[in-house]
């Protein structure tokens, strides 16, 4: 069976302000794998309970997905008792690695040995590495086998600097991450503001924000297709 391990944040706090997980990000790409057939685990770097922006259950940003996902039992269990990441083989029988946003990782994404190592090793085995909104924090501190940036000459999308000034974060974060992404060598492409943007280039994918995330999944089903 196909297996993909969805990675979510495990930090409640950037710098004061109350974060934790996206929950559309998670929920929506949770339903596109499991109705494609594919065993689904919820991992995080802490293990155990994933913290969920509350913000991200407010009006106009709770999609029917994310309400589904809070009202369903199964999914709630995945939730609150996810895996611990270096608890997982990376390197045997997983199929992709999908890095859900929120502000959250901002924390525990950008300077993660665990998530650095999972995602070069999936990257190096010609394994689906995608990542939407803030889950790209994830990116720049990996490396392609030959030590170059892992996203130098890729086509990405990712949480674009003029939406992280539009929620006025930007004095939060460890870096913009489309700045960063660009200074990398990374082929950067966005669309307008909160529209959805995902590139694939060869068996990476990257979203842009909350409103990418179901074309992402999307695109993770057509690669493993």
């Amino acid at each position: 069976m196909t297996k993909v391990v969805l990675v979510a944040t495990s930090a409640t706090s950037l710098q004061g302000h109350d974060t934790g997980l996206w929950i559309e990000e998670l929920a929506a790409p949770y339903y596109e794998f499991k109705r494609a057939g594919y065993e689904v685990v919820i991992a995080s770097p802490a293990g155990g309970p994933i913290p969920v922006d509350k913000n991200s259950m407010g009006e106009g940003f709770f999609t029917d997905e994310a309400k589904k996902f809070m009202h369903d039992g199964e999914a709630i269990g995945q939730l609150s008792h996810s895996t611990k990441l270096d608890s997982i083989d990376f390197s045997s029988g997983v199929d992709a690695i999908f890095c859900c946003g929120g502000h959250g990782t901002c924390v525990d994404f950008h300077d993660n040995a665990t998530l650095k190592n999972a995602i070069e090793i999936m990257y190096a085995a010609d394994k689906v590495v995608s990542a939407v909104c803030h889950g790209p924090m994830a990116l720049p501190q990996c490396n392609k086998p030959d030590g170059t940036p892992l996203v130098q000459g890729k086509v990405v999308a990712a949480f674009k600097d003029s939406e992280e000034i539009a929620v006025a974060l930007q004095d939060k974060v460890p870096f913009m991450l489309e700045s960063k992404l660009r200074e990398q060598g990374a082929k950067y492409e966005s669309a307008d503001d909160w529209n959805s943007k995902c590139c694939v280039d060869g068996k990476l994918v990257t979203g842009q924000n909350p409103q990418s995330s179901v074309a992402c999944a999307a695109a993770v089903i057509s690669i493993l297709s």
